[in-house]
């Protein structure tokens, strides 16, 4: 076909434009890293998540300034498989990043420069999947301080547009040593046969137990048990058996705005040392359980099609064996359960999954105990998780605020931050969890996301699973007819009406059918904290900074009371009084 001139100058000019947008993109291209894993580091390929750190904070290493924060320094992600050691990978303006999305719009100038591999390992699991996941190494499931984990020394680099840089990850994180039994604390690890059907390997849980004082002196007795659930504990939390140390160097606590509070804590440890051990206190085991995961530092202390029977691992396996080496009673009407946030939602969970073992449950700040509430979304009529779309406008939806409102990131920011950090629910953060436990399993193996993590767009079936499983309220009233006669006065709920992550939307929630259900009543208790953020746990005189350190002083004396109402006939409840 002739061309006309016409033709001949919009082709021209279709060339032209061509030439500029490679020209543009090879602008855009931005710095280049090449991470080296050294052949000494490795004896045979390794999978993981590269991870390219920048920070203009001299305070600390960037591995450990990364959060969903405004204060954040910079991440890059990339998912390797098979790296051979000796050989080098690129990360560059493909890669994933939070806050600045891509290296081609980082902007020049100086950083202090890291990397990082995540490792994972094969799981070959008993469902027929075969993934690869990173495995808690005795740290909790976090990324920058697992035993193992490979870095680079970080380094103070200029970084413009045309920058090649190269890495090494020649220092690795060692590993925790254990902690030692004391005469009051001590420390149990079995291997779940549960768990090690499941995930194909051998896995296991852990407890620290605060034993009464007189548990050598009083053989005879046996104990009520209460489990304080919360994020992996590398110990016995809050319990300090020496005075403050004077020495101590005080630090500040932006979340409280609190000169010295390390030294508060260490006091409030003391305190309740003296109080545990003090002639009136009641005599009780508390456990704090390790069940971290390859998804998290918890396992939310339920079964999921993810993770594994945790919950029947918790109550079939843990639970009696800490009951039968620490003399517990070992009966539901002397089990009790309570824990914050993660460990709240779990508290109440248990207590309604578990209604006949345990006789109480005092949830604070629960993570989100109704999903038409889950944080600020509705999951089964909203669309977006990201955005409240209008006819000509779409708004960012809040994650996180202070108790004036200020909101300090957006529920995009939050769950892109995790995306950077991993793909495939494996970030080790608190979105990918909730997902990880929830969710049905994928074809791939990886827990169905409940929305699309770039664009926010919910998956409704996935939201249905979710309701029918793990949606605390929605259960409680499907099943209030055979539930109700069993955890008629045992829920206990306390959260800040003005809770950081907005986990008083799903209390609120929750409270309307408690008060409403009359066959029987709940006979519940729900009280929120005026002004209160996370994670208000029902003192209603004290500040946050504080109560929050007194879980177990305020929660045992109404465990007693629970114990002296409701205890059947015949039951021990004078061995365990000395």
């Amino acid at each position: 076909m002739r061309r006309t001139p016409i033709v001949l100058a919009c082709s021209a000019l279709a060339a032209l434009l061509a030439f500029q947008g490679a020209a543009q993109r090879e602008i855009r291209r931005g710095p280049v890293f090449s991470i080296t894993l050294p052949a000494g580091k490795a004896s045979q390929p390794l999978d993981g998540r590269l991870l390219l750190l920048l920070s203009t904070d001299p305070k600390d290493e960037p591995r450990f300034q990364i959060s969903d924060g405004p204060n954040t320094q910079i991440v890059y992600g990339v998912d390797v498989e098979a790296w051979k050691p000796g050989s080098a990978v690129p990360v560059d303006a493909a890669a994933f990043g939070y806050p600045v999305r891509s290296l081609a719009d980082l902007k020049p100038g100086e950083y202090t420069v890291q990397a990082l591999l995540d490792k994972y390992e094969t799981f070959r699991r008993s469902d027929g999947h075969t993934v690869k996941l990173p495995m808690d190494r005795g740290e909790g499931r976090q990324w920058n301080r697992a035993p193992g984990n490979l870095y680079s020394k970080h380094t103070k680099l200029s970084v413009q547009a045309d920058s090649r840089i190269s890495l090494v990850l020649d220092q690795e994180i060692p590993p925790i040593p254990e902690p030692k039994d004391t005469k009051y604390v001590k420390h149990i690890r079995i291997q779940s046969e549960l768990l090690t059907k499941f995930w194909g390997r051998p896995m296991y849980l852990g407890a620290h137990v605060l034993v009464p004082e007189g548990f050598d002196s009083h053989p005879e007795a046996r104990y009520p048990l209460v489990v304080f659930h919360g994020h992996f504990p590398a110990d016995f939390g809050g319990f300090r058996t020496e005075p403050p140390d004077p020495n101590l160097k005080p630090d500040y606590s932006e979340r409280f705005q609190l000169a010295g509070y390390n030294r508060i804590q260490q006091q409030e440890a003391y305190d309740f040392y003296k109080t545990w051990t003090g002639p009136n206190f009641p005599r009780m085991l508390i456990v704090e359980i390790q069940h971290a995961n390859p998804f998290y530092d918890d396992s939310y202390a339920v079964n999921s099609a993810n993770l594994g029977p945790y919950g029947d691992a918790i109550m079939k396996e843990l639970i009696p064996h800490i009951e039968k080496k620490f003399r517990g009673i070992g009966q539901g009407w002397a089990r009790f359960t309570y824990g914050g946030s993660t460990g709240g939602w779990e508290a109440l969970a248990v207590q309604l999954l578990y209604p006949d073992e345990f006789n109480g449950c005092f949830a604070a700040c629960p993570d989100p105990i109704d999903f038409r509430a889950y944080t600020v979304v509705d999951i089964y009529k909203d669309k977006n998780a990201y955005f409240l779309d209008g006819a000509h406008k779409r708004v960012p939806r809040p994650g996180k605020r202070d108790y004036l409102g200020h909101v300090s990131a957006t529920l995009q920011d939050m769950n892109y931050y995790e995306l950077a950090l991993g793909t495939k629910s494996r970030s080790g953060q608190q979105w990918d969890i909730w997902e990880a436990v929830y969710s049905p399993v994928g074809p791939d193996g990886y827990p169905k996301r409940i929305f699309d993590k770039l664009t926010g767009d919910i998956d409704r079936k996935v939201a249905e699973h979710w309701r029918e499983n793990y949606d605390l309220r929605h259960i409680a009233e499907r099943d209030w007819a055979k539930l109700g006669p069993k955890v008629r006065g045992k829920i206990h709920i306390y959260c800040g009406d003005m809770d950081n992550y907005y986990l008083n939307n799903a209390v609120y929630l929750m409270e309307d059918f408690l008060k409403k259900t009359k066959n029987p009543p709940a006979d519940a208790e729900v009280a929120y904290g005026d002004r209160a953020e996370h994670c208000w746990n029902g003192d209603p005189k004290l500040p946050n900074a504080i109560s929050r350190l007194r879980y177990n002083t305020m929660y045992v004396p109404r465990i007693l009371k629970r114990i002296e109402a409701s205890a059947p006939p015949g039951a021990d409840l004078k061995s365990w009084r000395y």
